[in-house]
């Protein structure tokens, strides 16, 4: 057999091998392993066995670089409050190579424009840092996930990065931070990598192919942050009950009573707004005196004009510090409470 045919043989069944060893997994067979193929030929020349013939091809399998960065599910946008601090959006690192890579990573906040799930971004998160998952629970655990950069991620095998920042107390209801993660792919010892070129000849060693979207090794994704804020008014609002002269028209003369309302209202389409402590210091208003056979009464609303209901809730009243004040109930997106007093004046 000549030597032409022998290696025709050869490359038949060393490419059924390949096909089947690469359908074996997502990565595929491991970069560096080597692929050895022999092949066998007996014949006879007028009925009598020749000696075999062989043929041996062997060559190194070269290196796929493929990884992907996705928003972690469950996806959707990261609701948080005015003032939160830690507050995380976590993104999943997958690496479908052949090969153990480490990744750099590096978070950046969009400047404008649409964000990942819709909306505009018009503010940025403050502190932005980058951490990876490093007890794989999925969870950001402040003091333990510490490292900001991934080591030696094996094939077909993921990990959670999370971008955590702060929101600032002067955030409105609906205003929207994104953010972008991007990891470049690295050599195992953090060194960065050389691929091989379209037009760059094969060899018997390994190249590296950069094969992901882009083919240069690096990939994004995008997630964002949405404030939900209570958008809160307060109104207080007053009317005389009695004046002891006047009937049913009583004026604001010494001695007649006064009633207070402090109305809180939650604007339509805020978040609810929750522990609303409510404090009125009687002192600072001057020239009046609490009146204590009126209790005061929380959870009304208003009615018309200076006029409320005054709710069946007590509220307290602090002799020593001359205050009254109460917790109101939660307060929803278009919802209203009271907290009523009385004063007499002096």
């Amino acid at each position: 057999m000549t030597s032409k045919l022998k290696y025709l043989v050869a490359s038949g069944v060393i490419s059924a091998a390949m096909m089947s060893a690469s359908s074996a997994f997502a990565a595929g067979t491991l970069q560096g392993t080597d692929i050895d193929n022999t092949v066998s030929v007996d014949y006879q020349v007028g009925g009598v066995a020749q000696t075999q013939e062989t043929a041996t091809d062997s060559f190194k399998v070269d290196r796929k670089v493929i990884f992907t960065v996705a928003e972690a599910t469950p996806t959707g946008t990261t609701n948080v409050v005015p003032g939160q601090t830690a507050a995380v959006t976590t993104f999943t690192v997958t690496n479908t190579s052949n090969d153990t890579l480490d990744f750099s990573l590096a978070g950046t906040q969009l400047a404008g424009g649409a964000a990942e799930h819709g909306g505009t971004d018009n503010f940025d998160i403050t502190g932005l840092q980058v951490f990876v998952d490093s007890n794989g629970n999925g969870t950001y655990d402040a003091g333990t996930d510490t490292a900001t950069s991934i080591d030696d991620l094996a094939p077909d095998a993921s990990v959670e990065v999370f971008i955590v920042g702060d929101i600032d107390i002067s955030q409105s209801n609906g205003d929207i931070a994104g953010v972008t993660l991007t990891a470049t792919a690295l050599n195992d010892d953090g060194s960065a990598i050389t691929a091989s070129t379209d037009t760059d000849a094969n060899t018997t060693g390994v190249e590296t192919v950069f094969a992901d979207t882009g083919r240069d090794g690096i990939e994004a994704a995008g997630d964002d942050y949405t404030v939900g804020a209570a958008d809160l008014t307060v109104t207080k609002l007053s009317r005389v009950v009695s004046d002891g002269v006047s009937g049913s028209n009583p004026k604001a003369l010494p001695g007649a009573v006064v009633e207070y309302c402090i109305v809180v209202s939650n604007a339509a389409g805020a978040s609810t707004a929750t522990n609303v402590a409510v404090s009125d210091d009687i002192g600072a208003i001057g020239n009046v005196t609490f009146d204590g056979t009126f209790t005061p009464v929380m959870n009304g609303t208003v009615v018309t004009g200076d006029t409320c209901t005054p709710g069946t809730d007590n509220a307290t009243y602090n002799g020593g510090t001359d205050t009254v004040s109460g917790t109101l109930n939660d307060i929803a997106a278009g919802e209203t409470r009271t907290l009523v007093f009385r004063v007499t004046i002096d």
